[in-house]
């Protein structure tokens, strides 16, 4: 039987981790030859971003067209699986410079470090003390990042809040901090680790944990957009609104239609280097702070009968640090984006966002959403056939003028194919 428990993997070299999967897992020399192929990242890089590498794992990288932001033109890369959400994005946005296009905000780049303090008798007076030496907590805080601090950011406030929970009371400081153009992170950690010692000093309490929460509810960027009538139609218009009273009400529908939201947000931040797990949770925890899961999108109509559009969401990301500064492809991403700022690239986001959301409702509203996927996906089903080259095409517009997109019969109709 195969064993997991190999001891001292993580001291091995990339090339003798792969002969240990190769012999666990049995894998051909054809297998292995594709996991030794890794890019343009190379596999010394990748063996510095993370543990255990073995090789990497290559994702498709679109450019969305058309996007119309604060009166600049951007292309935006996109990293994404998924078919028809790039293609989607770009029409969209083309729809929306009729209006003007996307205009966007964002607040300051703040991010919050939480101190959690346990074992305090008096946690209403110890909440007092802690604010008392606000001062001291911050300057303690702003000396493990001089540099930040130099650029204009760092810690700049400094709240607390009692919780009650099953194991008792507890309070929980939190550091608000300026990050600037980083995701910040690491910053906020050694800020939130750094004044600890401090804290337990003032409350004579017990400092568990120690970190940053990625409910970036400081660090917002915002987007709106109009969508003429002429270019949807009253009937699409009526159906989009339909489908957002659909979303405001029903939390399973909910889901989706903000996971149609990340479709675009979260291919930027994978195509950026940035973390796309951070952004998500984010996202969703922002979307539930009514207590109720709601739509991270607005749609409405205007006077004139035009639909509105507006996004309000949390964008933790960053230009500089983690695999943002180490990745080839995500130097490249930001190249292309032309972004100046972590403010900025949030402002895109939410832009894209806004326009995946709109182009998502528009095919249930109007189509329904296979329509637009159909196409593409009988491609991958006709290449998992064994389809190559032109017979790709054929073999899929054939299923799709079906409407049956199924391996069996790709499989079928290449068989006949061949036979000819």
């Amino acid at each position: 039987m195969p064993n997991s428990e190999i001891s001292g993997f993580y001291n091995l070299n990339p090339e003798e981790r792969i002969k240990h999967v190769k012999d666990f897992a049995n894998l051909s020399e054809e297998e292995i030859a594709l996991l030794k192929n890794t890019g343009a990242l190379k596999i010394d890089q990748a063996n510095r971003m993370i543990e255990n590498v073995i090789g990497t794992m290559p994702i498709t990288l679109g450019v969305a067209t058309n996007f119309l932001i604060n009166k600049k033109d951007y292309l935006i890369p996109m990293a994404i699986e998924e078919p028809s959400v790039v293609a989607a994005a770009s029409n969209a946005a083309k729809i929306a410079r009729v209006k003007g296009g996307f205009a966007a905000t964002s607040s300051r780049p703040i991010m919050i470090g939480q101190i959690q303090i346990v074992g305090i008798i008096n946690p209403y007076s110890s909440r007092m003390e802690i604010l008392a030496h606000k001062k001291s907590i911050l300057e303690k805080a702003n000396e493990q990042d001089p540099i930040l601090v130099s650029k204009g950011g760092g810690a700049i406030d400094l709240t607390a809040k009692v919780l009650d929970t099953k194991v008792g009371s507890m309070v929980i400081v939190e550091i608000h901090v300026d990050c600037r153009d980083a995701m910040g992170a690491n910053a906020v950690n050694t800020m939130a680790e750094a004044v600890s010692p401090l804290i337990e000093e003032i409350t004579d309490g017990k400092v568990y944990l120690r970190i940053i929460s990625n409910l970036a509810t400081e660090r917002l960027a915002r987007a709106k957009a109009t969508f003429t009538k002429e270019a949807l139609g009253n009937d699409v218009i009526e159906g989009i609104l339909n489908a957002y009273a659909f979303a405001l009400a029903d939390p399973y529908r909910c889901a989706t239609h903000n996971k149609g939201i990340m479709n675009g947000i979260s291919s930027i931040v994978l195509a950026t280097g940035n973390d796309t797990r951070a952004v998500e949770a984010g996202a969703h925890a922002y979307a539930s702070r009514s207590g109720k899961y709601q739509p991270l999108t607005y749609w409405e109509q205007d006077n004139d009968g035009n639909l509105v559009g507006t996004i309000e969401v949390p964008t933790a990301v960053g230009l500089i640090g983690g695999a943002t500064a180490i990745h080839p492809i995500a130097k490249i991403a930001i190249k292309i984006l032309g972004v100046k700022s972590a403010s900025e690239l949030g402002e895109v986001m939410a832009s894209v966002g806004l326009a995946q959301n709109l182009a998502a409702l528009r095919a249930l509203a109007f189509e329904g959403i296979q329509k637009g996927h159909m196409k593409l996906h009988a491609r991958n089903i006709a290449h998992m056939a064994g389809a190559r080259g032109d017979v790709i095409d054929t073999i899929a517009d054939k299923m799709v003028q079906m409407r049956k997109v199924r391996l069996d019969l790709a499989k079928q109709m290449l068989e006949e194919i061949s036979n000819k």
